[in-house]
């Protein structure tokens, strides 16, 4: 199947939506200045400056920042763990990369899988160092140029195109939760006219031409090439909005089926109650009645309600879509710290922070 018709099938078109919105690629400090306003206001509310820290409790810093990936996939319970895409993961050996790539295979092979498998960093954010990895040779690129003594994650390929963050939350004292957000999210791509390198084609492509820097580099060994006419072409594989993924707003597809199903899965994942589920799907039928989806990821406290990066999305809502969300996790935070639970500290957090910025600005590029 052509990768445009099968786009179609997990994402409905909107012709009508603007490339881009206004504000989507504004500096972080302008767009979130309102925001560290409201979190400031909510801890002099509630008298603690990260209550939020404490709303997944069994999670480093409730995953506001520097928590692990695979410490939060592992705590996953068995009513649960079919959903999970399967994963393994190996520390960096500190001088040979050769050593790496053995101890990654073994791990693969005890995890029963095999090529394509899908490398990420396990502390990191917004898709930075995640990539595809198509066999042994690429394998040794990515670790090689991995930081010495950190964690790689290596996790199987879902190959289904369809791919969503669903944002649940839930205060300790309710009996069920609720789904709060969906993002639809799918690659940008190009179609080729048998003339244009790839480079023209990204660079007049009413989207991508306005955020080039986000595809040239990365695509760099493929810029002189001249796809086919009709041939569609991939420019980003991580699902994520500042590396150039296209985000929609899917929130009203949150039926009772799915939300149903989000619930037996937060419920699986001891004392969560606050963050997004990053899945990938075979159609958006099956995700709205809850079936044909796997999970790739669990986000705590410093993930977002990622609808707001939708072009059609206005400042105004997608400011208060996020005044909303970190609002809820001071109030379930400062509900768990009444329950007995600690928070993290604001010197805690910081580190954790630093040390997450150091590791990012060292990943290889991703895909």
């Amino acid at each position: 199947m052509k990768l445009d018709t099968a786009l179609r099938l997990v994402h409905p078109a909107r012709p009508a939506d603007p490339p881009i919105s206004f504000f989507e690629f504004w500096p972080s400090w302008l767009f979130y200045a309102p925001v560290i306003a409201h979190c400031m206001a909510m801890a002099v509310r509630f008298r603690a400056p990260l209550a939020l820290a404490a709303a997944n409790p069994l999670i480093t810093a409730g995953g506001l920042c520097g928590e692990s990936k695979c410490d939060i996939l592992d705590q996953v319970g068995p009513e649960a763990r079919p959903l999970l895409a399967r994963y393994t993961s190996l520390f960096t050996h500190q001088w040979n990369a050769h050593t790496d790539v053995a101890a990654a295979e073994e791990s693969l092979a005890e995890a029963q899988l095999g090529y394509p498998v899908v490398a990420k960093p396990d502390i990191g954010c917004n898709g930075t160092g995640v990539r595809l990895i198509h066999g042994p040779a690429d394998l040794y690129r990515y670790l090689a140029a991995f930081p010495r003594g950190e964690r790689v994650l290596l996790q199987e390929y879902i190959p289904d195109l369809g791919e969503a963050g669903v944002f649940y939350l839930r205060y300790p004292n309710e009996p069920v939760g609720r789904i709060t957000s969906i993002t639809l999210k799918y690659p940008p791509s190009v179609t080729g006219d048998g003339r244009s390198t790839l480079r023209e084609l990204i660079l007049t492509d009413p989207r991508a031409g306005r955020v080039p820097h986000l595809y040239l580099p990365r695509l760099a060994h493929r810029l002189h090439e001249v796809p086919a006419q009709g041939e569609t072409v991939r420019l980003v594989f991580v699902g994520n909005h500042c590396k150039g993924s296209i985000f929609r707003d899917g929130t009203r597809h949150a039926t009772a089926a799915l939300t149903a199903c989000f619930e037996r899965i937060a419920r699986a994942i001891p004392e969560f109650h606050f963050g997004r589920v990053d899945v990938r799907f075979s159609s958006l039928a099956a995700l709205t009645r809850g079936e044909g989806f796997r999970i790739i990821e669990v986000n705590g406290a410093g993930s977002e309600a990622t609808h707001v990066w939708d072009p059609a999305t206005s400042l105004t809502e997608a400011w208060r879509a996020q005044f909303f969300h970190y609002g809820q996790a001071w109030r379930i935070g400062a509900a768990n710290r009444a329950r007995g639970h600690r928070t993290a500290s604001v010197a805690e957090v910081f580190r954790l922070w630093r040390r997450q910025k150091r590791l990012m600005a060292s990943y290889p590029i991703n895909d």
